[in-house]
């Protein structure tokens, strides 16, 4: 169970990681990615996201991009925060698989 700060935290980060793949997608055309949810520990050190990426067959390339450039990431979400936060937890991506399970369930009952 989250407490309020971790809950806080966690739209907070959301928001802004938003905000930074926003400015990143720009840049590489075809590839959209959202966040579809944080969680944050209870030590307020590590965020997990878990990223929606379209198309979703590029998914596991885009995340384990972002794996690489977590530093770079970490250091911009640090420069947006800086005034909230003061220690920038340490970020881990993810795929969001929700919405092709979602879709394969619907498949299959048709």
């Amino acid at each position: 169970m989250d407490s309020t700060r971790q809950s806080k935290i966690a739209r907070l980060i959301q928001k802004e990681l938003g905000d930074i793949f926003l400015k990143m997608t720009k840049e590489t055309r075809g590839v959209m990615v959202s966040v579809s949810i944080v969680r944050v520990s209870p030590d307020l050190g590590i965020a997990k996201a878990y990223l929606s990426v379209f198309p979703s067959a590029k998914g596991a390339e885009v995340v384990e991009m972002l794996n690489k450039n977590t530093k770079s990431i970490r250091f911009e979400l640090g420069n947006r925060v800086r005034h909230q936060l003061r220690i920038i937890p340490e970020l881990r991506f993810y795929i969001d698989d929700s919405l092709d399970y979602i879709e394969h369930i619907d498949n299959l009952l048709k």
